[in-house]
């Protein structure tokens, strides 16, 4: 079990992991939302990526804080969802949805770390990059999910939301749409909170270029 656990970790904390989590989040972001428009099985499968991309974040850092926190936000998380599609009355997708940012919050932190450490910048760091983008994405995706949840509102315009995980292909499309541009005005945010969260996230999509990779172009001027 002790050389597994080794294994896992050796491959996650290694550059080449980028690829493969790139992987994973395009299929979160690009593949998935399509699946679940057209079958039911979509929402299972997101359900299984999603849990699976915060599981490695387990396995992606050495500080043992970090993993403390990966394991236990990763082991609530897969209770409350064991619970919701468990055959019974019980469901708590607010606290689910709230537990999925904290894990996203912690794994982009992670994924922070491993993109800058050692200060060196290869096709994998640009590859990570990426990988942060699209985790905002997520993140903003699982917000307004919360949101929604909680208020009763949050996005309106060609949408008709349910109130189901099947939501999460007009979330995910709003929150990227609000992070690369300034939206194509088919959806909005009908609310103070929805509203807020666009703002920051079109402010993010600025930002990350000007921080991120700057930081990266800097990097690797600094070395040559």
């Amino acid at each position: 079990m002790r050389n597994l656990i080794r294994k896992l970790q050796t491959y996650w904390l290694a550059d080449a992991s980028f690829v493969t989590l790139l992987i994973m989040l395009l299929a979160a972001v690009f593949v998935l939302p399509i699946i679940m428009e057209i079958s039911g099985r979509g929402v299972l499968l997101f359900n299984i990526l999603l849990l699976s991309v915060f599981f490695s974040g387990i396995f992606s850092t050495r500080h043992v804080g970090l993993i403390s926190v990966s394991a236990i936000l990763f082991s609530i998380h897969l209770a409350l969802r064991i619970i919701r599609f468990g055959d019974n009355p019980y469901s708590f997708y607010v606290l689910e949805n709230v537990i999925a940012i904290a894990n996203a919050l912690v794994f982009l932190f992670i994924n922070l770390q491993l993109l800058f450490r050692d200060q060196s910048v290869n096709t994998y760091r640009i590859i990570g990059a990426v990988n942060v983008y699209l985790l905002l994405a997520l993140i903003g995706a699982l917000t307004l999910e919360v949101i929604h949840a909680a208020t009763g509102a949050s996005i309106g315009g060609n949408v008709v939301l349910k109130g189901v995980d099947g939501d999460y292909v007009h979330f995910i499309y709003f929150s990227l749409t609000s992070l690369t541009t300034v939206g194509f005005g088919d959806i909005y945010a009908v609310n103070a909170p929805a509203k807020m969260l666009a703002t920051f996230l079109s402010a993010l999509g600025i930002l990350f270029p000007a921080i991120v990779i700057a930081r990266l172009v800097g990097l690797a001027a600094s070395r040559s």
